[in-house]
C-alpha cells in the first residue's frame, strides 16, 4: 500500500497503537514520494495544550508573530500525528485547509494559498469520537481518503525475525 502512495498527494490517514510505526510510515511516504526534497513538519496534537494548536498549525497574522506548520511544510509534507485529540475548533480551521486550499493565520484576515500533503495518525477510533461529537465527520472523510491500519507487532509474528535480524546488525 505504501509503495503505491508514494508519488500521490492523497491525503493517508494512519490507524494504530501506539509503538506500531506510525511516524516511521508517515516519513517513508515524504522519504520516497514526489516530495521528497521538500519539508517534512511533524506536529504531535495530542502533546500540546488545545489553546495553543491553532496557533502552532496556522501561525500568527505576519506582521505581528510567527509563521505556523502550513506555512513551515509549504510544497512538502505536514504530518499531524493524535489527530483524534485535536479540538473542534481547530478541526473546523483544517477542514477549510482541506477544502479549499489555503489557510487564515490566527489574527489575519488575508487567505494563504498552501500547497502541502497531509498525512494524519491516530490511535483512536475516529467513528467513536465522532458518535461523542469530539470529532467532525466532515473532517473524518477529508482526512481518511486512504486509510492504512497498522497491526501492533503482536499481530504479526513473521516480521519479528526480520526486525532481529535488522537490530542484531
Amino acid at each position: 500500500v505504501i509503495a503505491r502512495l508514494i508519488n500521490t498527494d492523497l491525503t493517508v490517514l494512519l490507524v494504530g497503537a501506539s509503538g506500531t510505526g506510525k511516524e516511521l510510515v508517515a516519513r517513508a511516504l515524504h522519504d520516497l514520494g514526489n516530495r521528497r526534497e521538500m519539508p517534512f513538519i511533524a506536529i504531535n496534537l495530542a502533546a500540546m495544550p488545545s489553546e495553543q494548536i491553532e496557533l502552532e498549525l496556522f501561525g500568527i497574522d505576519p506582521n505581528k508573530g510567527s509563521s505556523g506548520k502550513f506555512k513551515l511544510a509549504e510544497g512538502g509534507t505536514l504530518f499531524l500525528d493524535e489527530i483524534g485529540d485535536m479540538p473542534i475548533d481547530a478541526q473546523t480551521r483544517l477542514l477549510r485547509v482541506l477544502q479549499e486550499g489555503e489557510f487564515i493565520t490566527v489574527g489575519g484576515t488575508t487567505p494563504i494559498k498552501t500547497n502541502v500533503r497531509i498525512i494524519a495518525a491516530t490511535n483512536k477510533s475516529l467513528l467513536d469520537q465522532i458518535k461523542i461529537g469530539a470529532f467532525r465527520e466532515d473532517l473524518y472523510y477529508r482526512i481518511n481518503v486512504i486509510p492504512i491500519i497498522l497491526p501492533p507487532l503482536r499481530d504479526r509474528n513473521e516480521d519479528i525475525p526480520a526486525l532481529v535480524s535488522h537490530f542484531i546488525s
